[in-house]
């Protein structure tokens, strides 16, 4: 482990440290009063810790566009685990991972805490579940953010989205909106591929990577919300609008 790596390793867990500590003075707080923390609470407690995070490990981050609020559902491609980090730093809301994440070290516990809706790819019935747990957030009126390619990918194109996860929104009438994530390395001879968590990748090794690297810009772009008929609709108009946003990216970086 290279220096770098070594001195963001023990920020990135001193930082974790300080989000438990802010928790728990938020789940206090609530509970003094006789209430549990609610959805939106730990909304706004994840964009806490997603700003402390990506400073920690230096990732520094530009929203582009209206960033949503409210009962809204935004779907977006997927590059890496630190794409949840990068979201919750950018908007505060609630989150659909694979279960798998749960018990991943510092950052299951994070996931946990916010509130994320963990979710069984290999299930039918756990994206059902998934999918009411979904509604009960944005009912609360806390948006509500996936990655409907159901997998990381290394960028290079914008896999077909699934559909099961947009019938919250449908059915209730709720606006989707389309968010396209973007990685721009500095430093020659990185690429955004080179960062992206795919595959067979293993999640220690990688961010030890990511802690070694010269700081980094992640970009969101989020772009305008609509609402659909059917969530088989809602699906393939929310994917051309990721794919656009990403083509129309790296066109204006050739420039």
């Amino acid at each position: 482990m290279t220096g770098r790596a070594a001195r963001r390793g023990i920020v990135l867990i001193l930082s974790l440290l300080f989000c438990a500590v802010r928790y728990f003075v938020v789940w206090l707080r609530a509970r003094l009063r006789g209430r549990c923390i609610t959805s939106q609470q730990r909304a706004d407690w994840m964009h806490f810790c997603g700003r402390i995070v990506l400073r920690a490990i230096g990732i520094h981050y530009r929203v582009e566009g209206e960033i949503p609020r409210g009962a809204t559902l935004i779907v977006a491609n997927h590059l890496s685990y630190l794409d949840i980090v990068i979201f919750s730093a950018a908007v505060p809301c609630a989150f659909v991972a694979k279960e798998e994440i749960a018990s991943w070290p510092m950052f299951g516990l994070l996931a946990q805490l916010g509130g994320t809706i963990f979710l069984d790819r290999e299930s039918r019935l756990s994206a059902w579940d998934a999918a009411e747990s979904m509604a009960l957030r944005l009912a609360e009126n806390v948006p509500v953010l996936f990655f409907p390619e159901g997998t990381s990918t290394d960028g290079f194109e914008v896999v077909r989205f699934h559909s099961t996860l947009f019938e919250p929104a449908v059915e209730s009438g709720f606006p989707v909106v389309p968010a396209a994530i973007f990685y721009e390395p500095v430093g020659a001879g990185i690429e955004e591929g080179d960062i992206c968590w795919f595959g067979d990748a293993l999640f220690l090794p990688h961010l030890k990577q990511v802690l070694g690297l010269t700081d980094f810009l992640a970009v969101v772009r989020f772009g305008a919300p609509e609402g659909f008929p059917d969530r088989r609709t809602a699906a393939w108009r929310s994917h051309d609008a990721v794919e656009t946003m990403r083509r129309s990216k790296f066109s204006q970086r050739r420039r």
